[in-house]
């Protein structure tokens, strides 16, 4: 199997989902937090094994405290998986940290820092020019 076919592509999209739903509503630890998203999921070609960008909304400790959660889990959610998807393998999945939602929130802000910081300094040399 490719790494891009449509096979692998409906495969990647039915574990996120399964995983998704897992997190949200099947796993108790109070170590993972509310706000826990699934970003991607990528599944080798042999089926054996997963990784999973995950997304926490909250501090760098609630992150921490539910990718350690998430790790810990890890059996139990495999198992989930095997009883909700039919494969010749259940993947062993590898929880990442998925830092582009943060990035992009920052990349934003800096943005309007700058776009503010450029209109009063345009805002100031107008007002020169007027007074001379």
């Amino acid at each position: 199997m490719r790494k891009n076919s449509v096979k692998n592509t409906r495969i990647n999209g039915e574990v996120q989902r399964v995983l998704a739903e897992v997190i949200r509503s099947e796993i108790k630890d109070p170590r993972i937090a509310p706000m826990t998203s699934v970003v991607a999921v990528e599944v080798a070609p042999d089926l054996k094994t997963c990784k999973a960008w995950i997304s926490v909304l909250g501090d760098e400790n609630a992150q921490s405290d539910t990718l350690a959660g998430l790790t810990s889990a890890e059996g139990y959610i495999r198992s989930r998986l095997a009883r909700t998807i039919n494969l010749r393998n259940t993947p062993q999945v590898t929880f990442i940290m998925d830092q582009s939602i943060a990035y992009g929130v920052d990349m934003s802000r800096k943005i309007d820092e700058v776009i503010s910081r450029e209109s009063s300094d345009a805002g100031e040399r107008a007002e020169d020019v007027e007074l001379r």
